[in-house]
């Protein structure tokens, strides 16, 4: 991120601690980042029977390919089974979940999130094995561990540890911080848009230590692509795309949720999920609304939704230009949700 011709340079920011800031003037539509995941691993419980390839996260096809070794892990061809096999799905991570999902796994009664949690750990372990490296990376992350989260990681612990390496690190204290920067820096992968319902499910998670250090703002001026059902070889990297323009030395921010959620919302996943209070322009004119009458509709926060807010049925995605030919800003925007493109002509 520090690299010389970085759009971007990561910054302490006060009262929010890090952040990323531009180095040049940037553009509408300009990618400013492109990162593949140091780690994904599924959103479904243990007991479940997900839709989706266990390496590409693609929708599976009719004809699957399933683990030679267990029945639970299943594949959309014989290259996603290949990769797996030597890197996420190893025999130690398929040993261990295979004992994890047995009926008899005391996980079999636990709720959804601490089978969540357990693929997780079955992931971040196994990357470990394989990558050591890969620890302080993760270590550096933001987020520590409540008494929750101690609780929690103890228990999960406790059963993926008689299958480690009498030689690996991993303890239950290292359990914690790892489901801690799981928590705060994982970015979901979705399930296609469908505009007969239901909204967009969670398929799975990836920790994106780059991307992470995008901030929140509830008008973003950038915000995040993914295309984990493309044919692109690449389709869970993650792509953030610039909104608007922004100047040299401005923060470039997200938002971590969809931008047309109300004030008490916002308010309540921010402090809930990520452990802030937001204080942006926006909160603060909403947090004092009345229903007084008075037209809002030429505020520009609400100028800003009117025209980034996808209105297509079952969506509310936020849209974004596509990125400009040469230095020629384009007035196509495109959904980051559905990936509906609709003409700005006011550009």
């Amino acid at each position: 991120m520090d690299a010389s011709n970085s759009p971007l340079r990561l910054e302490h920011i006060p009262s929010k601690g890090k952040g990323l800031i531009a180095t040049k003037p940037l553009k509408a539509g300009q990618i400013v980042l492109t990162e593949s995941p140091l780690l994904l691993y599924s959103a479904s419980p243990l007991f479940s029977q997900p839709s989706y390839c266990d390496n590409c996260f693609r929708t599976l096809p009719t004809q699957t390919i399933p683990c030679p070794s267990c029945s639970h892990c299943k594949f959309c061809s014989q290259k996603c089974l290949y990769i797996a096999l030597n890197s996420s799905h190893s025999s130690w991570s398929c040993q261990t979940l295979s004992y994890l999902q047995n009926k008899t796994s005391p996980l079999s009664t636990q709720p959804f999130e601490i089978q969540v949690q357990a693929r997780f750990i079955v992931a971040v372990y196994n990357l470990l094995m394989h990558n050591p490296s890969h620890l302080n990376i993760l270590l550096s992350l933001h987020g520590d561990p409540n008494e929750a989260i101690l609780d929690s990681a103890k228990f999960l612990h406790s059963l993926v540890s008689p299958f480690c390496q009498k030689n690996m690190i991993f303890s239950d204290e290292l359990a914690a911080k790892l489901i801690a920067k799981e928590r705060i820096n994982s970015f979901c992968l979705m399930e296609p848009y469908s505009q007969k319902g239901p909204q967009r499910s969670i398929k799975g998670y990836g920790i994106y230590p780059k991307a992470t250090f995008f901030n929140h703002d509830c008008i973003p001026n950038a915000c995040r692509f993914d295309y984990v059902d493309s044919s692109d070889e690449n389709n869970t990297d993650i792509v953030i795309r610039l909104i608007k323009d922004v100047d040299v030395g401005s923060e470039v921010c997200i938002s971590y949720f969809r931008i047309n959620k109300d004030y008490s919302s916002r308010k309540r996943i921010l402090m809930e999920d990520y452990g802030f209070a937001c204080e942006c322009d926006r909160c603060k004119i909403e947090a004092n609304w009345n229903d007084d009458g008075e037209s809002k509709s030429d505020l520009p926060h609400v100028c800003f939704l009117s025209k980034y807010v996808c209105d297509k049925k079952n969506c509310a995605g936020t849209m974004a230009p596509l990125p400009p030919k040469d230095d020629e800003a384009s007035n196509v925007l495109e959904c980051n949700f559905c990936g509906n493109l609709k003409v700005d002509n006011a550009t």
